[in-house]
């Protein structure tokens, strides 16, 4: 087996440093972010292909990723849930794309209903990290200019990070800016996918509302005037969120990229330009970079 040097400790990374440590791989993740600094640990983390191409690719990579996540929320300590919500969509509109890649969807008149993965990141990403470990991997915090020469292989999962390490001009940022409100018994998850996405997501502790789709904006400074328009939106769909405690604001930026890179590259197997869908596509991708590497 060989010695796998996996690069950033995102959800991508770190389920790409589970599968390959579970395969009998010997890895090292290194990161210039820990988890908890990662942009996946912004993300509201509900499971839905946003901003990726209709490509049999990426539905392959999200109906698998939904399998292993339906069987992880068995599991109270990975922090994931199955949480039944609604997408509102216009009278009309055809099934989405990736409709195959869920057990089932069913109409509503304002939109579809499912049942979808919702992995609270404050759990989730230190639960994959703790995997790492436990399978006798190490997680480094290392600021990188190049890709490392050491190891037999290298991983590449450093979105945002690959327009330097790899070279890479076609990965933008994407900013989305989200506001965390205090829980006030919100069971539903809404969603409204258009070019401004505003979605409502209840997790145990809060309620990650949001958001923005700010392409090539590299700012994390949170704006206050977005943060109020975003809860006003959200008040539409969910009245309640109109008097809710404002907890935090947090600002994300998403690794976008025409498509999504899983390919080997000599000794680098990239995996990177996930976008919106970092959590929606992390076990399928991880799957391929496993088969990819061995």
């Amino acid at each position: 087996m060989s010695r796998v040097i996996v690069v950033g400790a995102g959800v991508v990374g770190l389920t790409c440093a589970v599968r390959l440590l579970e395969a009998g791989h010997r890895v090292d993740v290194v990161a210039r972010d820990l988890p908890l600094e990662t942009t996946s640990a912004v993300a509201a983390a509900l499971w839905y292909p946003f901003g990726t191409a209709a490509d049999p690719r990426v539905a392959a990579w999200a109906a698998r990723s939904y399998e292993v996540f339906d069987s992880l929320a068995a599991v109270d300590a990975t922090g994931v849930r199955m949480v039944e919500g609604t997408e509102v969509v216009a009278p009309g509109t055809p099934d989405p794309w990736w409709v195959d890649a869920v057990p089932s969807l069913t109409r509503v008149p304002d939109g579809w209903s499912l049942v979808a993965p919702v992995a609270q990141t404050p759990v989730y990403l230190p639960w994959l990290a703790g995997r790492v470990e436990e399978l006798g991997g190490t997680l480094t915090r290392l600021n990188l200019r190049v890709l490392p020469e050491g190891g037999d292989v290298v991983v590449n999962c450093s979105g945002i990070g690959s327009r330097l390490l790899a070279s890479d001009g076609a990965v933008t940022p994407v900013r989305g800016q989200v506001v965390h409100v205090e829980q006030h018994g919100l069971e539903r998850w809404w969603l409204e996918a258009g070019g401004s996405p505003l979605y409502v997501v209840p997790r145990t502790e809060d309620i990650v509302v949001g958001g923005t789709y700010e392409e090539g904006d590299w700012s994390r400074t949170p704006s206050p005037e977005t943060a109020e328009a975003i809860l006003a939106r959200a008040a539409l769909l969910v009245p309640e969120l109109g008097s809710a405690r404002v907890l935090r604001h947090r600002v994300g930026l998403r690794p976008a990229r025409p498509s999504v890179r899983v390919e080997r590259d000599g000794r680098v197997v990239h995996c990177y330009g996930h976008g919106g869908a970092g959590v929606t596509l992390s076990w399928g991708c991880a799957d391929d970079v496993v088969a990819l590497v061995g």
